[in-house]
């Protein structure tokens, strides 16, 4: 059976990713993905053919994946983060209905939650959520019920693509609707290019946060009730007893 691998290869650099993930790309024939992700392995794997789509042509690169495999060859398509979390890993199943002779292998990696709350500190400790602020998949008001949801529930949040060119305003909107249900002095963080040239971070309040610019190279967290600030780092605690 072919073999296709969908790997998840991190936040950018090559000592974040998995040594899982490096082994599959190292025994590929072929590395496919958006330019901007090829672009951050190429140098670590010389000797690979690398094909790229752009962005909003995942059905595209997914299907020139299959294909690629399809002539006996090793494939791996890759995503930053991991493959299973905003990744390709779901589209490729579906695409992979038309390709019975393919067998797919998800390799996963360090998604920007988990890389980014290392950068920061420790705010993931208890109970959180991932949300998306991107609304070209999902509906704006059904964004709007997570985040009030998730505020209501006092879940640490951690916000994927908070802002765009169009988008310019969406963490402020998040912001003010979490805000019906967190305190103005929640502690709440963000970190830029994780694990990248320029990767920077800040910790500051709720209220601090709706007035900051961030970029979609930006991922946020929102603390929950008994989130604190530590010498400078986000701090979740992992239990509410004795805090």
């Amino acid at each position: 059976m072919n073999k296709l691998y969908v790997v998840g290869i991190g936040p950018g650099a090559y000592e974040k990713m998995t040594i899982e993930a490096a082994e599959a790309l190292k025994n590929s024939d072929v590395i496919i993905g958006y330019t901007v992700y090829v672009d951050l392995v190429k140098d670590h794997f010389p000797g690979k053919e690398f094909l790229t789509t752009p962005m909003k042509k995942e059905v595209e690169r997914c299907v020139m994946a299959f294909e690629e495999a399809m002539k006996g060859k090793t494939v791996a398509m890759i995503c930053s983060g991991d493959a299973g979390v905003y990744g390709m890993a779901g589209l490729m199943y579906e695409v992979g209905t038309g390709y019975p002779d393919v067998e797919l292998s998800i390799i996963p990696g360090v998604t920007a939650a988990t890389g980014g709350a290392a950068v920061l500190g420790a705010p993931l400790i208890h109970d959180f959520c991932l949300i998306s602020l991107s609304d070209l998949l999902t509906p704006w008001e059904k964004i709007e019920r997570r985040l009030t949801d998730a505020a209501h529930g006092d879940f640490v949040v951690c916000l994927y693509n908070p802002s765009s060119k169009k988008r310019h305003d969406y963490l402020m909107k998040a912001c003010d609707l979490m805000m019906k249900y967190k305190a103005e002095d929640t502690v709440c963080g963000i970190v830029g290019n994780i694990g990248r040239e320029g990767e920077e971070m800040k910790v500051m309040t709720l209220k601090e946060l709706r007035e900051t610019k961030v970029d979609m190279f930006t991922t946020v967290f929102v603390g929950n009730s008994q989130t604190k600030e530590i010498g400078g780092r986000m701090v979740t605690p992992r239990g509410y007893k004795n805090v």
